[in-house]
């Protein structure tokens, strides 16, 4: 029973703060992916062993860590992919304008 309050109070506070700020980002979405999963998973080790909201508590704490450290990864990827991009269109355009400069002076 302690571990269904845990668990609703939990989902509760998690939609709460999503409502609260804007988008979430990768790492918030990866780090509350993680807590959730890390908190199942340790009700349902801990409810094996009579603490069942012991290791939901150790799952979620757990899970959390993980799914920032992961988030953070996946969104600094994110992050450069997006810089590698702007870089290749500036270089594209670079070329266009070469190009252009090219054919002008071929003309003359």
């Amino acid at each position: 029973m302690y571990t269904r309050k845990f668990a609703a109070f939990s989902l509760a506070l998690v939609f709460v703060a999503a409502c609260a700020s804007g988008p979430l980002t990768q790492r918030e979405k990866a780090t509350v992916t993680g807590a959730l999963l890390g908190a199942g998973a340790g009700a349902i080790i801990g409810n094996q062993s009579g603490n069942a909201a012991e290791g939901a508590a150790i799952g979620g704490a757990l899970g959390l860590l993980t799914g920032a450290r992961a988030g953070d990864q996946q969104q600094r990827q994110g992050q450069d992919l997006d810089e590698l991009e702007r870089k290749l269109d500036e270089q594209e355009r670079e070329i266009e304008n070469q190009k252009r400069q090219i054919e002008e002076l071929e003309g003359r």
